[in-house]
């Protein structure tokens, strides 16, 4: 078994970790709070803008069973990479799309995935999510993890209301 790390920020961390959870491969996924300068921050104060951090979700998966461009792929589907300010209704720094890779070799699939999303002609506008080198995730507090098990019919109806399904149903 070899063990990796993925981590990504795609609006609303509830709705990111379902897509990877369902996936052969993944060890775990951990709701979270990545790439800020606040140690162990609140969901409070993530939410206030001023902390740095972007919600996020950690990946811990078996490489051998699922690669990292495949990861990248998941992601790409859970997104508007077009959008830079935010993932449908969750507007603001803390829910931007982030890469957060955690070597070079990431960084690369991560830059030349990116390269072919925007060449694809999918979207109309440019290709904005970021690519960032990992520095540090805090998991969420516990009633985070998990939400669409633990919240279904809430999820359901966050997902439908925030635009994230239409959008992924019409891009994807």
């Amino acid at each position: 078994m070899a063990i990796e790390q993925a981590t990504f920020a795609g609006g609303c961390f509830w709705c990111m970790v379902k897509p990877f959870e369902e996936t052969e491969g993944i060890i775990k996924v951990v709701s979270g709070y990545a790439g800020g300068h606040v140690v162990n921050p609140t969901y409070q104060e993530v939410c206030s803008g001023k902390t740095g951090h972007t919600e996020a979700v950690q990946i811990t998966f078996d490489s051998d069973k699922i690669s990292y461009e495949d990861l990248l792929k998941i992601y790409w589907r859970q997104t508007d990479p077009t959008d830079e300010f935010g993932q449908f209704a969750d507007r603001g720094t803390n829910y931007r799309p982030v890469i957060f890779y955690h070597n070079r070799e990431q960084r690369r699939l991560a830059e030349g995935s990116k390269a072919m999303l925007e060449l694809s002609g999918r979207f109309d506008k440019p290709i904005v999510t970021s690519i960032e080198a990992y520095s540090n995730f805090y998991p969420a507090e516990e009633g985070h993890q998990g939400f669409y098990r633990t919240n279904p019919e809430h999820y359901q109806a966050y997902r439908l209301s925030s635009g994230r399904q239409s959008f992924i149903d019409q891009n994807w």
